[in-house]
Parts: structure tokens; C-alpha cells; sequence
């Protein structure tokens, strides 16, 4: 079973990283995967559009993920001028950094809607850098509640990892709360 990710965010809000994460939690469980970044103006608040797949299975894809099954929004905003849903497959997953579940459910009524409010979670637990919020960590504990593809656990791991200390640990308990306060359909 072959699943595409695309993430959209701005510069400074981590898409770039959490489809990294994603990747490597993937990997601790033994699967194979791959993330790539896809720029446009390289500055902090520009759109930034990452890309993940995950397989049970290595695959020879080399190309950007034009159909994906997942699209995850680090900031909502951006869809006053973006069409986040181009290319979602038919009953495709929408993660969004919201806490307008009903406003999203709405108007993206033909996919699965799945929000969390990253932004609240990473000023509690103070991620930021540069006065922009950083919520990667965050948006990937719901992108693993609404997907069911990999475990909190392995997300968890792959964040620690990656931040050893304090840092980590403070990442680790905002994926782990947006897990628990996603709003599922």
C-alpha cells in the first residue's frame, strides 16, 4: 500500500520537517519512505509545499505527488490563494491547523476533515522561532490520529530522535496532544 502526503505551509512553520518526520517515523516501523521539498521564494512566510510517500514496500518513485491521498495545512490562511484540494483523490484526507471544524467540514465536504489548532498547542508549549509559531510537530500528531497509517509512538520516537533533550520532549508532547485533540469527523 503505497500513501502520498503533500504539505502546504509558509516559510519558518516546519512543513519541510514534518514530512521529514513522517518519513522517519515510517522507517522505525520498518517502512519505506521518502520526503522532498518543493520551493518557490526561499524566505520565511513564503508558501512551501513539501511532499511524503510511505510503503510497506520500497518503491522507484522519483516524481512530485500530483494525486496525493493526504493533504495537510499548516496554516490556513493559505487557502485564500491556494487550491489545497487540486489533485486530492476522491474521498482524500484535509488535516488542517484550524479550530473551525465546521467552516472547513463545510466547504470541503466531499473529503475526510480532520483539525487541530497546532497554533494553540505550540504557543502553550512555546515553539516558536522568530515570532513565527512552529507547528510541525503538532499538525503531525493529528496527520497520524486522522490517517492511521503509523503509530503516535514511532512519531514520538523520530521526534526525539531528531531534537534529543529538551527540545524533543517538548515536540514529543505537542505531537502527542494534537493527537488527542484532533476533531474527527
Amino acid at each position: 500500500m503505497l500513501c502520498e502526503f503533500r504539505f502546504h505551509g509558509r516559510g519558518g512553520q516546519g512543513a519541510v520537517t514534518a514530512a521529514e518526520l513522517l518519513v522517519k517515523s515510517a522507517n522505525i516501523e520498518g517502512k519505506w519512505g521518502q520526503s522532498f521539498p518543493f520551493f518557490g521564494a526561499e524566505r520565511r512566510g513564503a508558501p512551501v509545499t513539501a511532499f511524503a510517500r510511505i510503503s510497506d514496500e520500497r518503491k522507484s518513485l522519483h516524481s512530485m505527488i500530483c494525486s496525493p491521498d493526504v493533504v495537510v495545512v499548516l496554516d490556513s490562511r493559505i487557502l485564500d490563494d491556494l487550491d489545497v484540494t487540486n489533485g486530492l483523490k476522491r474521498r482524500g484526507t484535509l488535516v488542517f491547523n484550524s479550530s473551525k471544524f465546521s467552516d472547513l467540514q463545510q466547504r470541503f465536504g466531499d473529503f475526510k476533515i480532520f483539525c487541530v489548532d497546532a497554533t494553540k498547542i505550540a504557543r502553550e508549549l512555546g515553539l516558536s522561532m522568530g515570532g513565527w509559531m512552529i507547528v510541525n510537530t503538532s499538525i503531525l500528531g493529528a496527520v497520524v490520529k486522522a490517517v492511521g497509517l503509523l503509530k503516535l509512538e514511532s512519531v514520538l520516537e523520530a521526534i526525539e530522535l531528531t531534537w534529543p533533550g529538551r527540545v524533543g520532549h517538548v515536540n514529543s508532547e505537542a505531537a502527542r496532544k494534537a493527537f488527542f485533540e484532533v476533531n474527527t469527523p
